[in-house]
């Protein structure tokens, strides 16, 4: 059993910085359950373009406000408590926050905790991190 306190983990390697948002992974790659799990915060006004070619992933939002807007089809959906989307289709997104967002995120493949976005909004493949 794994068993990982979110507090406590922020105050270790697992808590990743960005610029507007930071994502705590509570389960990665070498943790073996074929998934990782992120609590990620969103900044308050800060907008940002993703897109996972190479992962899958979920989300959930716990608190705060905000949208997701589809790049290919310019279909904006609002986010708030108690909504998930997944980018089942390898998505190009703009993820903006009204309000501080605090989200629950899957990934899959899971990732390894090192990961940082490229400049097209990706991860490299997992098995250009091996």
């Amino acid at each position: 059993m794994i068993v990982r306190d979110l507090n406590d983990a922020r105050q270790t390697e697992r808590l990743v910085n960005a610029d507007g948002w930071d994502s705590t992974r509570l389960l990665l790659a070498g943790d073996d359950m074929g998934f990782s799990f992120h609590i990620t915060r969103i900044h308050q006004g800060t907008s940002h373009v993703f897109h996972y070619k190479h992962h899958f992933e979920s989300v959930y939002c716990i608190s705060g406000e905000g949208s997701i807007e589809e790049l290919d089809t310019g279909k904006v959906h609002p986010i708030r408590p108690g909504v998930m989307y997944a980018l089942d289709q390898h998505d190009r997104h703009r993820l903006s926050a009204t309000s501080e967002m605090v989200m629950a995120c899957c990934f899959n493949p899971p990732v390894t905790g090192q990961e940082v976005h490229r400049e097209d909004g990706s991860y490299a493949p997992v098995l250009e991190d091996a």
